[in-house]
């Protein structure tokens, strides 16, 4: 029986995170905001128009390091108390003004950047000579030089970062506080309504008319605000579009893949061969899931129901800790420790309440622990969602530890490895706990309907649509809800072909996604994901030194670029044969799970 979900006040404590692990107090971060603010004044004093030297200009970016460490701290902070509850106006007013702080310490502060950029090559390289720390903050200085603006102009710009991110802002406001959702009725039974509900438990519904009666209701409200949704995603491009031409960019695409040290080959191959080599296996997925259940016809709301929801087993918060622990047991005794320490210091917010974000995340702000968000179903699937975040962890926590802060944020097309990564482990290890077939097949099927539909389908449908707009917006269009539900119904029919019924409502699911404010993120879902099936497949053959290799990765940070990244790992993903293999290994857990379904008869 689905729940009205509680308000957050009413959530009991345990389920939630502790944020005092950041600040004990909110008197305490506002005492670094302060502290924040008197040191970037203090470093546009002693530094602007002096950086002309190798030693000054490290001195600068040893200050700098620290600033940036506080506005981490202070910024997760806030953002993580919104996060979890967005009818709460004073964490929104809070957040809001350190958000207005921080905008305005960078743009103190850009000077920096202008300065460095001035510089011969020969002194900034005298200067990463000379601190280890700042040797890859100034390569990429070096980097970027080509597509820095006069200092004045980005002064502006980075002044103006917090109404750069208002499109975000709204999107969010409009979804998770102003959607207030209607019950529906199927049967004579009415049932509560919201987007945590439907995205976590009615789309997962064994009971096909509730299921399609959920999916029904959620999609008419939704399109209530398809125009708002539309309208501040379109702000969100125009952005990028106006910041892209600025910069010199060609395209806007161009210009997101920059930072993340990706060539349009990498990209355009993620999405073109998944596309087109994917798609025959998942339609063969969809095909079984409606000969399983009986369906007179398979549609869109169909797809994320289990091969065998009888079997599904229901899972504790307590019981996810011994899940976890052992199958993630193989990356030693250390990682198990962090695992421990994250149920028993409070990292993870289990909570169901109205307000909350929907989905999860983890952040890891430097030299503390981590912060995860999800919704607790009692699933094996939150298993495996924990599991992913706990990835993230994981990776930052090694990360962190190695690097300066400046060389962690590592990127974004290698970030989802980690995580990815976690959930093979996971499921790898409940595939060797018993021989009983209906068992290996509930953990295929997970392993389908989970790691893989989530990574290399629903995000690669968002990465596939979103270079569809981009191209739009290149060409110097504007979007509207009707163009952008269009693109988003094609790129599903032509993934799905005639196996899946792709509606009107289907077509909606443009709304549903936060990726699309986030740049080119959702396209490197399926690329960790690349990357970690290969390395697990590693070390499944070769264990405890593929496992080093790995752990050696995990420290890198941003030192290293995506393909050294992998290389490190043992996979070279300037071809193919990565993607293709992992397109393969998906098609035959696929004719497993069809092969032990016609072995079971059921």
């Amino acid at each position: 029986m689905v729940m009205e979900l509680a308000k957050r006040d009413d959530v009991p404590v345990e389920l939630t995170w502790d944020l005092s692990l950041i600040y004990p107090t909110e008197e305490a971060m506002l005492a670094d905001a302060q502290k924040m603010k008197e040191l970037s004044l203090s470093m546009e004093a002693s530094y602007k128009g002096n950086l002309t030297d190798a030693a000054t200009i490290n001195h600068c970016l040893d200050d700098y390091q620290e600033v940036y460490r506080l506005i981490t701290l202070t910024a997760n902070y806030c953002d993580l108390a919104v996060s979890v509850d967005y009818y709460n106006s004073a964490n929104q007013t809070r957040n809001d003004r350190i958000n207005s702080l921080i905008s305005e310490i960078f743009s103190r502060l850009t000077f920096i950047e202008s300065e460095l950029s001035e510089q011969s090559e020969d002194v900034l390289n005298e200067a990463m000579q000379q601190s280890d720390t700042n040797r890859c903050y100034l390569a990429e200085i070096l980097r970027n030089k080509a597509h820095r603006l006069n200092p004045e102009t980005e002064r502006a710009i980075s002044a103006l970062s917090q109404t750069f991110s208002a499109p975000y802002q709204i999107y969010n406001m409009a979804k998770l506080a102003d959607m207030k959702f209607d019950s529906f009725t199927v049967n004579g039974k009415e049932y509560p309504l919201g987007y945590s509900l439907f995205e976590d438990n009615y789309e997962y519904e064994k009971d096909t008319d509730i299921r399609r009666s959920a999916f029904s209701a959620f999609s008419t409200k939704i399109r209530q605000y398809e125009n708002v949704t539309a309208a501040a995603y379109n702000a969100q491009l125009q952005t990028e579009k106006t910041m892209a031409t600025l910069r010199g960019f060609d395209s806007v695409i161009d210009s997101l893949l920059f930072p993340q040290q990706v060539s349009r080959e990498l990209y355009n191959r993620q999405i073109d061969l998944i596309t087109t080599r994917l798609a025959p296996h998942m339609r063969k997925y969809a095909r079984l899931l409606k000969k399983v259940h009986n369906l007179d016809r398979m549609t869109f709301a169909d797809l994320k129901i289990a091969v065998d929801p009888e079997y599904d087993p229901s899972v504790t918060i307590e019981e996810s800790k011994q899940y976890i622990e052992k199958g993630l047991a193989i990356l030693g005794d250390d990682y198990v420790s962090m695992i421990q320490e994250a149920y028993k210091k409070r990292w993870v917010d289990f909570a169901q309440n109205q307000g909350k974000s929907t989905g999860g995340f983890c952040a890891s702000p430097y030299g503390k622990g981590s912060f995860i968000l999800l919704s607790w179903n009692n699933r094996m699937a939150d298993v495996f969602t924990l599991a992913h975040e706990l990835g993230h962890a994981g990776h930052f926590r090694l990360c962190n530890g190695a690097q300066a802060i400046l060389d962690t944020e590592v990127s974004s097309y290698f970030v989802e490895a980690p995580s990815t990564m976690n959930e093979l482990l996971m499921a790898h290890y409940l595939l060797k706990t018993t021989p009983d077939k209906r068992f290996r097949r509930w953990v295929l099927s997970c392993m389908i309907s989970n790691t893989y539909y989530h990574n290399f389908v629903t995000h690669l449908m968002e990465a596939a649509y979103q270079r569809e707009v981009y191209k739009l917006i290149d060409a110097g269009d504007s979007v509207q809800a009707e163009t952008l539900s269009s693109i988003m119904k094609e790129t599903l029919q032509k993934f799905w072909g005639d196996d899946v019924e792709i509606s009107d409502d289907a077509a909606l699911t443009w709304m549903r996604q936060p990726h699309y404010y986030m740049g080119l993120y959702s396209y490197t879902y399926s690329a960790g994901l690349t990357v970690a099936t290969q390395v697990c497949k590693r070390i499944e053959a070769e264990g405890q030194t593929a496992v080093d290799d790995w752990k050696k990765v995990l420290t890198a940070g941003s030192t290293k670029t995506p393909e050294e990244l992998a290389k490190m790992a043992g996979v070279d993903i300037s071809t193919d044969a990565p993607l293709l293999d992992t397109i393969e290994t998906i098609g035959s857990i696929i004719d497993e799970i069809c092969e032990l379904t016609e072995e079971l008869g059921c």
